[in-house]
């Protein structure tokens, strides 16, 4: 099991407390995955399905959460990558602040 996944679905539940009106799954590079949907964060199984998948590094993600950088910018410069829906994509930005 992964400490940045354990550490990023804590984070992530602290974040969005107001919950999230979508579903969403982060793939962190070599870590593993993490469901967001309204039920909160939490790790993913291979059988959780979401409407929009995102990709990047543990790096990446790492510093997304922390706030160093934007989600946006990091979409532009190809850091984090979305597959699916994007209006899901960005309410999740929204979400968690």
């Amino acid at each position: 099991m992964s400490d940045i996944v354990d550490k990023a679905v804590a984070a992530l539940n602290e974040r969005m407390q107001d919950g999230f009106d979508g579903s969403a799954k982060f793939e962190i590079e070599d870590e593993g995955e993490i469901l967001v949907d309204g039920s909160g964060a939490r790790r993913a199984t291979p059988e959780d399905e979401a409407e929009c998948t995102l990709t990047a590094t543990a790096e990446t993600f790492e510093s997304i959460l922390s706030g160093e950088m934007n989600p946006t910018a990091a979409f532009m410069s190809g850091k984090l990558s979305v597959d699916g829906d994007m209006g899901v994509a960005m309410r999740l930005g929204s979400a968690m602040g």
